[in-house]
């Protein structure tokens, strides 16, 4: 399995980036996939987290500003990121479920993830 993020930068407050994740070695359209990010000196966070068809969450931080999505054509996730806030910046990694179809929680997570910096 390989999970390698880009799309990170450095963006003034109210700017936008668009993340992505390109995804190998398994059966991506049958794995909920996740977007995290752990900000310096703190947690990793579920940031979303999509269904092979498409049914996604956001947490609410982030809800009405960030958008995941999914081409399971060419094994790529996206997280859309509008009127970014200073406390968005952070690094930010993908993510797939360990279970196959379901969605259990659990993730695998590999890779060194995109910085996200955001400026006020």
């Amino acid at each position: 399995v390989q999970l390698q993020a880009s799309g990170g930068g450095l963006v003034e407050a109210g700017g936008s980036l668009r993340l992505s994740c390109v995804a190998s070695g398994f059966t991506f359209e049958n794995y909920w996939m996740y977007w995290l990010r752990q900000a310096p000196g703190k947690g990793l966070e579920t940031v979303a987290r999509i269904s092979g068809r498409g049914t996604s969450y956001h947490t609410d931080s982030v809800r009405g500003r960030f958008t995941i999505s999914r081409d399971n054509m060419k094994n790529t996730l996206f997280l859309q990121m509008d009127n970014l806030k200073s406390e968005d910046t952070a690094v930010y990694y993908c993510a797939k479920d360990v279970e196959i179809a379901d969605y259990s929680g659990t993730y695998f997570r590999q890779g060194q993830g995109t910085l996200v910096t955001v400026s006020s």
